[in-house]
């Protein structure tokens, strides 16, 4: 992995976690402004899955368990879909704190894979 897309990657996650619990918490529904940050954020997960593919193939290979990293992003680039798919169908202001929950919760796992992917073995 690369320290400065994680750093963009985790910082983006936040924001549109924050973003989107603030909305919620005011009253609002999933809008253009809350799936767009959930958006942007699953693009920049598509392209942490090709970096995952070519680091290897270019002399970045992970230190840490390989399996417990591609768990993590696959799993991570389910989650906005997930809760975009599920604030679509129950629009209310709650659906939209669950969007920022989902973001919040990736931004914590990609911290988790960066971790994973650099881990100096003793």
């Amino acid at each position: 992995m690369i320290l400065w897309f994680t750093l963009v990657q985790v910082i983006v996650a936040a924001a549109a976690g924050l973003l989107c619990i603030i909305l919620g918490l005011a009253g609002r529904r999933p809008s253009d402004l809350s799936v767009g940050g959930l958006a942007l954020l699953e693009l920049l997960l598509i392209a942490q899955i090709v970096v995952a593919v070519v680091a290897p193939l270019v002399g970045n290979p992970p230190t840490g368990s390989l399996l417990e990293f591609w768990v993590y992003l696959v799993s991570a680039a389910l989650l906005p879909p997930a809760s975009v798919a599920w604030a679509l169908l129950e629009r209310s202001r709650w659906s939209t704190v669950i969007m920022g929950i989902a973001a919040l919760a990736v931004a914590i796992m990609v911290w988790r894979m960066f971790a994973i992917w650099t881990v100096q073995i003793a």
